[in-house]
């Protein structure tokens, strides 16, 4: 029996059965779900780098499907590849049902067997989620526990192996995690004005040694601890982690423990938000098989902080966190001139300033050899509180918005970034890039909006400077057009001083979308909290179609 006729199979039967239990007003449960197939024609463009696809026509969908009954839940997701998109990795191919779970929960406790997502803390240690867009998805397939033995205290356990695309790694993922909500769990403190959460963690992997060369450690263990204090209009959250010594193919086989930690100070009150935060990252891969590279079996998360822009021309230059070491800094700062006041207007003015810094760390060889690096040996140490010379990433920004009149708004926004291609990318050279946005927003009616968009992008490196235009037009809550055009006017090669026009369109009826866009897309890096993927150069019509229900 094939993979998709099981998921109809069991789709019918369930159907079948709430059918009947309407008309016998038994309660058999409820059904819930969603739906989203993506999928796009191709044509080669050698001007743009777009490649000749044999298929033509590339697919990428899935549905999950998610019944509840009282305490019990079950649910499976069916998806296809016929074949990847371009940018997916191709060893996403055919269709099958790679999740599939069933959770029961009581009062204090909660089981889960097959496949689910966690995150312990901020995830320095553990995180297995989905990132649908980048095409990741690290899944836990196995048995997850959680217990609330007093009020304020949670305990999960989970054990498994994790997804590999249609597959799973071989290494076994192991952890334990506990809060401790101190004002629910003491009574003298319930009513305290001070909020304080702790937490702990434990993670390890099995994975067999089968390396000629090197002992290498099976059992790699790792520590996490963290604090969240907040009172009044200040938030405190504090991560510190430990792990052993982990060689693998990404830090070439260093026997080096690792370490991170990642600190965010907040203060908000009306009108302003402070947003301080600080990094450190000390060789940090840690996936449940060594030899695995770029975002396969990763089983921690290490955050990028910095912003991510959605505009699409900034976007060509995010940023991606080095597992192996990095230091980092962001602040945020968001206020709104008052309503009434010179500047303020009648709606209030808003200015939202951030900067983000990623440099490497202060190394220092400690094996006399010439590579700080070289398999086989303890690798480096590094100040802690030290900064490295190289610069990874710097991004400066200014975003001011300003509605003058229930119609009409207006927003500007200003970016500087410096951005290291050998350490992001792989690729020699620096680039340093301003960008000018102005977006303007202009309500015709009740349901009607005009969007304007242009931006302007400016650097003398890589494949130079570009301009973009944007217009877009809404019919609230159905419809939506917009044409855009972004053109890499100075880009070295004239023969690619090439415009990538993209027409859209868009209908929304209840919780059904439909998406289409027509045109060129430029080879650029897509990235979701620091974790990123390869967009090829493309040229055709792309198709997203969700739906929930």
């Amino acid at each position: 029996m094939s993979q998709l006729t099981k998921i109809g199979l069991i789709a019918g039967l369930l159907i079948s059965s709430l059918s009947y239990s309407q008309e016998s007003n038994t309660d058999l449960g409820q059904i819930h779900g969603n739906f989203q197939t993506d999928f796009q024609y191709y044509r080669p463009d050698s001007l743009i780098g777009a490649p000749d696809v044999p298929e033509q026509f590339l697919l990428n969908g899935f549905m999950n499907l998610n019944y509840t009954r009282g305490n019990f839940s079950a649910g499976v997701r069916f998806e296809s590849y016929e074949n990847a998109l371009l940018g997916f990795d191709p060893r996403y191919k055919g269709t099958g049902i790679p999740y599939r779970y069933a959770t029961y929960s009581a009062d204090d406790w909660e089981i889960t067997a097959g496949n689910f997502y966690e995150q312990f803390g901020s995830g320095l240690i553990f995180r297995a989620y989905e990132e649908r867009g980048l095409g990741f998805d690290n899944a836990m397939d196995g048995i997850r526990a959680r217990f609330r033995p007093a009020p304020g205290i949670k305990i999960t356990g989970v054990i498994g192996q994790q997804r590999f695309y249609f597959d799973k790694g071989d290494g076994i993922v192991r952890g334990i995690d506990a809060d401790w909500n101190l004002n629910e769990s003491i009574e003298s403190m319930k009513e305290n004005k001070t909020k304080i959460i702790l937490g702990g963690s434990f993670v390890s992997k099995f994975e067999a040694d089968l390396d000629p060369r090197y002992n290498l450690p099976e059992n790699v263990g790792s520590w996490a601890g963290r604090a969240t204090i907040s009172k009044g209009k200040w938030g405190l959250f504090a991560e510190g982690a430990y792990k052993i010594n982990d060689p693998s193919t990404v830090n070439n086989y260093i026997f080096k423990d690792g370490h991170a930690m990642l600190v965010n100070l907040t203060y908000s009150r009306k009108g302003l938000g402070i947003l301080l935060a600080a990094k450190r990252i000390d060789n940090m891969n840690y996936r449940s098989d060594r030899t695995a590279t770029v975002n396969d079996l990763l089983i921690n998360y290490l955050p990028a902080l910095t912003k991510q822009h959605t505009y699409r021309l900034p976007a060509l230059y995010p940023y991606a966190t080095q597992p192996n070491g990095e230091m980092g800094i962001q602040t945020e700062i968001t206020y709104t001139i008052p309503r009434g006041s010179r500047f303020g207007g009648k709606y209030g003015t808003q200015i939202a300033f951030n900067w983000s810094i990623a440099q490497s760390l202060d190394l220092q060889n400690i094996n006399d050899t010439t590579d700080i690096y070289e398999s086989g040996t303890d690798g480096y140490t590094s100040d802690f509180w030290s900064w490295g010379e190289e610069r990874y990433f710097q991004d400066i920004n200014l975003e001011i918005t300003k509605k003058f009149n229930r119609k009409f708004k207006l927003i500007g926004t200003y970016i500087y970034e410096e951005y290291n291609r050998q350490v992001i990318e792989g690729k020699t050279g620096f680039v340093y890039m301003q960008a000018v946005i102005l977006e303007a927003q202009y309500k015709l009616s009740r349901t009607k909006t005009l969007r304007f968009e242009a931006q302007g992008m400016f650097t003398d490196q890589d494949r130079g400077s570009w301009a973009m235009l944007l217009v877009e037009y809404s019919i609230s809550p159905k419809w939506f057009f917009a044409v855009q055009d972004a053109w890499n006017y100075s880009n070295p090669d004239p023969n690619r001083q090439i415009h990538y026009y993209i027409l859209s369109f868009g209908y929304t009826k209840g919780g059904t979308r439909f998406l289409a866009n027509y045109g060129k897309q430029q080879e650029g890096i897509f990235c979701v909290g620091g974790v990123c993927r390869n967009v090829p150069a493309s040229n055709g019509l792309s198709v997203t179609i969700t739906s929930t229900f």
